[in-house]
């Protein structure tokens, strides 16, 4: 029964009271925010036509400090100025916008990525932003990671959640694996590739591995999630405590498996 960080609505990226709301701890959401696989990185580098990255919606710069050591130059587009100036500390270039209305200034790319960030953005209008700004061949990548709680953590939360706001934009889905509810979103971003043109056929690439997280640990990445970043103090307080007692329980750490999955095509030859 997962409760995702992202608003399982068909239009998640109108929740703008939530798509803000994740520069209000920098500091934490660089710390505690788990990395990308560094053969995703690789391989979206590799199968672009040269070096020049512009990363959509970059936050701290996690995902682009990883391209930058992969030897690309990346461009980062941030609508949060708190987000975009830590990422600016260190050493990015940040330009505070909004993908959607974002100018590009006649600047063009070999690949626009999202991590994490995709599902904020207008899925056909970000679409056919990028194909306007990529050069030919150059390749979309929206990535994303998917994860199984172990189940006592994700009953706590739900419950938790449901009792401390019980008029969330969020869903704790019944019967769904976390893929299966993430796999809506994925949907949604290939349908919008295809609504905006000039890309080849959407595809699906996916990376698996695993993290060990402390109680501690967990409890300090939480707060980041969209879940928990608009609430008040005191209801993430109350999240946080019921999701501490279930970890304990458990022994104190657990192992989450993870899939981080992307989303990507290459602009069509030809296209304009």
């Amino acid at each position: 029964m997962p409760i995702v960080a992202t608003d399982p609505s068909p239009e998640p990226h109108r929740a703008r009271q939530v798509a803000e709301s994740f520069g209000t701890d920098p500091d934490r959401y660089d710390r505690a925010r788990p990395r990308y696989p560094d053969a995703l990185v690789e391989r979206i580098a590799a199968a672009c036509p040269g070096p020049d990255v512009l990363d959509v919606g970059c936050g701290t710069g996690i995902e682009a400090r990883q391209f930058r050591a992969a030897g690309c130059t990346v461009l980062g587009v941030e609508p949060d100025a708190r987000m975009a100036e830590f990422a600016r500390r260190g050493g990015l270039e940040v330009e505070v916008a909004t993908f959607e209305a974002w100018d590009p200034a006649g600047r063009d790319f070999d690949a626009v990525v999202a991590g994490t960030a995709w599902h904020w953005v207008d899925p056909v209008a970000g679409a056919a932003k990028a194909a306007e700004v990529l050069r030919p061949g150059g390749r979309l990548a929206a990535f994303w990671h998917v994860f199984e709680l172990p189940p006592q953590v994700t009953e706590a939360l739900a419950a938790v959640y449901r009792r401390v706001v019980p008029d969330s934009p969020f869903n704790a889905v019944a019967n769904r694996s976390a893929m299966e509810t993430y796999q809506l979103m994925f949907d949604r971003a290939a349908e919008g590739i295809e609504a905006a043109g000039g890309f080849g056929e959407p595809e699906q690439w996916r990376f698996d591995w695993e993290q060990t997280y402390t109680r501690d640990e967990w409890l300090d990445q939480m707060p980041t999630h969209g879940t928990l970043t608009w609430l008040q103090d005191a209801q993430r307080e109350a999240v946080l405590e019921g999701v501490g007692e279930a970890i304990d329980a458990i022994g104190g750490r657990f192992t989450i498996p993870y899939a981080t999955v992307a989303v990507t095509a290459s602009k069509a030859a030809g296209a304009a």
